[in-house]
């Protein structure tokens, strides 16, 4: 049986709320979940098969989001490009 996206969104909330978990949105909570699939190696064609989506671009564009461990590698990079270490910045 399908569901519409209110009754979606409805037995969502419901479950969350049943499981003692913080309510957040359905479309966040899908983004959170192909992101952790997409940074534990799951394959982009298997993301986007998951999703429903017919191109692997959409759903990576779309719901995979950069994890804080990748932001961090990249403010440690452009720390190298402009001279100053992580230390002496955190001192500023």
């Amino acid at each position: 049986m399908a569901f519409t996206i209110k009754q979606l969104r409805r037995r969502a909330y419901r479950l969350m709320d049943l499981l003692g978990l913080r309510r957040v949105r359905v479309y966040d909570a899908r983004a959170s979940c192909f992101t952790y699939l997409a940074n534990k190696g799951v394959p982009d064609h298997i993301l986007a098969r998951w999703a429903g989506h017919t191109n692997a671009k959409t759903t990576k564009r779309w719901y995979v989001k950069p994890d804080v461990e990748d932001l961090r590698e990249a403010a440690t990079a452009w720390d190298g490009l402009h001279g100053v270490p992580a230390p002496a910045r955190a001192k500023l």
